[in-house]
């Protein structure tokens, strides 16, 4: 673990930088963002590797899932920087004339980023890309699950960044407690919501704002008269992408009873298309991160009838992409959120009861419902509430920088992406400018009947 002295002049460092004005110039800011996006792209083979040292991840899934991601933010960021960082004019009342009225985009400060263990590359570095683009100054913490991306990232930020602007540092739950504990002008915080409870607790002893960008039990709702095939394919791979470790994956599924075994079986069928008979043996499925959660998921498998997969490998972390039938919803797996591929599926007679069944759940990061129905669509959008949805597909809201995306309760707070990321990075600051060339008596006391010319003004 880190000294508590050395991440006070990490802090200290930082604050000076941020204080000395630099980070103001969207020129500065601008430049910054080039230099990260030349260093992902130039350390991308490495990241791969990494991540495949780390997660099993193939290259399509560390491109699609990661790098890709991260660089589609930094050339959003780069093209409409001006127009983001431009203070806006607002409308001023006659009762404030000659005044005008702004809004000026300003950085918080020091900004602290905790990243997750599933997405590490895109997790870390894309909320980098916002608060760059916003002025801050940042102090990022990787997770330690992760330990060669966390590695890599750390070089890549000490060759490429003064420590003043971006800082890195590595370690356990003990280094996160203790970055915690110190005082930030933003925190931004991806992962579980156990650990996101904490990093708020903490952040509200220092008035410190904050993003949370959590997870939860995402649910797919399937209505008959669905294509079949197209559905299946897009519900297999949303759930089995990165092993089903994506805090936006398919959790569980709801299908209508007169569909289920078929639908069932196209998504054996595509599963079996996707990796072959043995999936151990496919260069495209990636490795669960650790003992510790490969057996969380291996306990999940005693309930209910494994359609497809149930093979565990610890040595290689290898659970193989798993379809479970016959889940009424009162099992172990249907408790917390899986964050593995293990699909649990419960079939429906009344989309009803599933609604209100998930409505008395904690409101989950996304939901996806398949239907060719219009009102079956708007009716399971308007009765339940998610940080993002899908509609006859899944996942992909997530990597389109024009959608906000973040959570909502406990799968979390705030949003970024895009402007959004700019904006959640960003201190809003109204000023009014007035001079002294005029000056309306109507202010000031004795006030008199001045209430009816008040009135005017408003």
């Amino acid at each position: 673990m880190i000294d508590h002295e050395t991440i006070q002049q990490r802090i200290a460092g930082l604050r000076a930088f941020f204080a000395a004005g630099r980070t103001r110039d969207p020129g500065f800011r601008r430049e910054q963002l080039r230099v990260l996006r030349q260093a992902v792209i130039e350390n991308e083979s490495a990241l791969f590797q990494a991540l495949r040292a780390d997660l099993g991840k193939p290259a399509f899934e560390a491109y699609g899932g990661e790098t890709g991601i991260v660089i589609a933010e930094l050339d959003l960021a780069l093209r409409h920087l001006r127009s983001w960082s431009r203070p806006r004019r607002v409308r001023t009342p006659l009762a404030q004339f000659p005044a005008r009225c702004f809004v000026s985009p300003e950085p918080y400060g020091v900004a602290l980023i905790v990243g997750p263990w599933n997405f590490p590359v895109q997790l870390m570095l894309a909320p980098l890309v916002a608060a760059l683009a916003a002025g801050n100054c940042a102090l990022l913490k990787p997770s330690i699950a992760a330990p060669a991306t966390s590695r890599l990232l750390a070089r890549i930020i000490a060759d490429r960044f003064d420590p003043g602007l971006v800082s890195l540092i590595e370690g356990g739950a003990e280094t996160a407690q203790a970055l915690f504990a110190e005082k930030f002008d933003y925190l931004f915080f991806t992962g579980g919501v156990a650990t996101g409870r904490i990093a708020m607790a903490a952040a509200a002893r220092t008035l410190t704002p904050v993003t949370l960008e959590l997870g939860g039990k995402n649910p797919c709702i399937v209505d008959d008269g669905v294509d079949l095939d197209v559905a299946a394919r897009r519900i297999a791979w949303g759930k089995f992408f990165n092993a089903g470790q994506s805090c936006v994956a398919v959790d569980h599924l709801y299908v209508d009873r007169r569909i289920k075994d078929r639908l069932v079986g196209r998504i054996v069928a595509a599963v079996r298309r996707f990796y072959g008979d043995d999936p151990s043996a496919s260069p495209d499925f990636a490795r669960i991160v650790n003992a510790f959660h490969l057996d969380r998921l291996a306990g999940l498998l005693d309930r209910g009838t494994v359609v497809i997969g149930g093979e565990v490998d610890r040595e290689s972390r290898y659970f193989a992409p798993t379809v479970i039938d016959g889940i009424t919803g009162s099992e172990p797996v249907m408790e917390d959120e899986i964050f593995g591929p293990l699909l649990p599926v419960i079939a429906y007679d009344s989309v009803d009861e599933v609604l209100a069944g998930l409505n008395g759940r904690p409101r989950p990061l996304a939901l996806y419902v398949f239907s060719r129905d219009r009102r079956f669509q708007d009716r399971v959008l308007a009765r339940t509430s998610s940080g993002g949805a899908c509609v006859n597909d899944v996942v992909v809201h997530e990597v389109i920088s024009g959608l906000p995306f973040g959570g909502v309760g406990d799968s979390g707070i705030g949003k970024y992406h895009g402007k959004a990321g700019f904006d959640t990075f960003t201190h809003e600051r109204s000023i009014v400018r007035n001079s002294f060339l005029i000056d309306i008596a109507l202010r000031y006391p004795p006030y008199r009947d001045h209430v009816k010319f008040l009135r005017w003004f408003f």
